[in-house]
């Protein structure tokens, strides 16, 4: 689309000013005073608003689009706030699901290792002598008294000794009490 104006500073016929050349002024027109609007035909003028004190060195702190920006911002966060945490929370029980798996692996292992120990015959005849206390024929036992206690054994009573510190009966205990209770322990009942 052709430019109806004429380009600033060429003539209507493409030569330009010549370098160093003043502009005429305008002439007067009879018209009645509009020679300096003739003048300026060619050229639009705008007017800029009058700058203000406040507006003249600063912006605002607060504009429209940052309290959207701040408004679009809270609205995701808070929109992705449960799935994240539901992540989160999944996460940490496949962490823990993986722990207690490697554990039982390990008990697994640790069972079946007993069990392959427990059908050798020669581990069962060992456990049957040392819990048992069982002897296979043609087997010597010695026990060995020495009068020490050890920790988690009863020391060994003779029958002579388990006849001095047996307690009378129950009703014979509670007769004396009664008797003792009245102050007629001499009385004999």
């Amino acid at each position: 689309m052709a430019d109806a104006r004429p380009r600033r500073g060429s003539t209507p016929g493409g030569g330009g000013r010549a370098p160093g050349r003043r502009r005429a002024a305008p002439r007067p027109s009879a018209s009645g005073g509009r020679g300096a609007a003739d003048a300026r035909q060619g050229r639009r003028r705008t007017r800029r608003p009058a700058r203000t004190a406040t507006a003249a060195g600063r912006t605002p702190l607060v504009t429209g689009r940052a309290v959207l920006l701040g408004v679009l911002v809270l609205v995701l966060l808070l929109t992705l706030a449960g799935p994240v945490r539901s992540f989160v929370a999944g996460r940490q029980a496949l962490a823990e699901l993986a722990a207690d798996n490697q554990a039982l692996s390990l008990r697994q292992q640790q069972l079946q290792a007993q069990l392959d120990r427990q059908s050798d015959p020669a581990y069962v005849v060992q456990q049957a002598r040392e819990r048992l206390n069982f002897v296979l024929p043609g087997d010597r036992v010695v026990v060995v008294a020495d009068g020490t206690v050890v920790e988690g054994e009863e020391p060994a009573q003779t029958p002579d000794a388990a006849q001095d510190t047996e307690q009378p009966p129950w009703y014979e205990g509670l007769l004396e009490s009664i008797t003792t209770a009245d102050g007629t322990a001499g009385s004999g009942g």
